[in-house]
């Protein structure tokens, strides 16, 4: 690990990060959230927030696929994701749905710029993000796909996104 050069926990806390938030609106798989929490520390985003059903951390599901990023990245649980993300719009982000909407626009083509602050919200597996939180959002985005599926986990979501957001930012 040394040779890798990563950082400790108290490093990466002290570390320049995107400014980005993820916010989970009830989420039930824990591996997704585990994995979220784990992608969010490999791209410095600056916290998550875990609404409605979504679980939390400790758990053993969640501790799977995080692989220690619960400890590394910062995270608040809000009870209805609608008041996460109003009160997310009130601090100054730019409030955007990982969502497949009329209005939606292709990932690589939706326009940011390096001094806005993002709240990306991913929704639940089945039904998607919350009508209240798509009344909340100043913009959904989708990624293009090619295959007979028109959607993708929640987990690959999270690492294309912000993938996507670091290669802006940096």
């Amino acid at each position: 690990m040394d040779e890798l050069s990563r950082l400790s926990v108290e490093e990466f806390r002290k570390v320049r990060k995107m400014p980005v938030v993820l916010l989970l609106d009830n989420v039930r798989s824990l591996h997704n959230v585990g994995s979220a929490f784990r992608t969010a520390d490999a791209f410095a985003c600056d916290k998550i927030y875990l609404t409605g059903i979504t679980g939390t951390p400790p758990h053993r599901e969640i501790h799977k696929t995080a692989l220690g990023a619960t400890e590394s990245v910062e995270w608040t649980y809000v009870a209805q994701p609608a008041d996460a993300v109003a009160r997310l719009k009130d601090s100054g982000y730019r409030i955007i749905v990982v969502e497949q909407t009329t209005q939606s626009e292709p990932l690589q083509l939706f326009a940011t710029s390096p001094d806005e602050k993002i709240c990306v919200v991913f929704g639940n597996e089945i039904n998607g993000v919350s009508d209240e939180v798509l009344a909340l959002a100043d913009a959904a985005v989708e990624i293009p796909q090619a295959g007979t599926k028109h959607s993708l986990n929640i987990s690959v979501c999270v690492g294309i996104v912000c993938w996507e957001l670091f290669k802006r930012y940096r």
